[in-house]
């Protein structure tokens, strides 16, 4: 067998804990990534919060104060956007099922700094919308920029991480703090 061949393990964790693939049900028995079957899974009520925020120079924040951005409302189109990204998830990323969108609420917040974006996704289905919710965040995030680009060709999106979920088998999960995040 060539090392091409061979099933693929995963590295060691830093923790001590176990990733041999056999525990990951995104890989099979030879490590590809596989579909995980849901099919014996109960639906249940599920929800998941993610947040981000577009870093926006200063007259970029003052137009869209001022309702002055010249491509029309950003904060509606960036709404929108994220709503449909959430439903467009599995078109997106890869391994995500598709599942009933039950709702969608995209919070928008013009700061001294930019745009923070909070969003929460629902529904009540056999997996939970952890992806839908960071996918609105993120095409929240790209349909602000595509409004503000003229504006500020610098615009850049940081700090996108789920916050919550709750519902599944696993339970409720909320983010316990900070993350140190590398090179910064």
């Amino acid at each position: 067998m060539t090392a091409a061949q061979e099933p693929r393990q995963n590295p060691p964790r830093s923790d001590g804990r176990d990733t041999g693939h056999e525990r990951l049900p995104h890989l099979d028995a030879t490590g590809a990534a596989r579909m995980v079957d849901v099919t014996a899974k109960g639906s249940s009520a599920r929800t998941a919060t993610a947040t981000g925020c577009v870093l926006l120079s200063t007259a970029a924040v003052s137009a869209l104060r001022a309702d002055e951005v010249p491509k029309g409302d950003a904060l509606a189109v960036a709404r929108i956007a994220g709503i449909q990204g959430a439903k467009r998830t599995p078109d997106l990323v890869p391994l995500c099922h598709p599942i009933a969108v039950h709702g969608v609420d995209v919070h928008l917040e013009v700061t001294d700094r930019g745009v923070e974006i909070a969003a929460t996704v629902r529904t009540a289905d056999r997996t939970g919308v952890e992806m839908e919710a960071l996918t609105c965040v993120m095409t929240a995030a790209l349909g602000l920029i595509d409004m503000i680009k003229a504006l500020d060709p610098e615009a850049c999106v940081v700090d996108v991480r789920l916050e919550e979920k709750t519902g599944g088998t696993s339970g409720d999960w909320r983010r316990s703090g900070e993350r140190d995040v590398p090179g910064t």
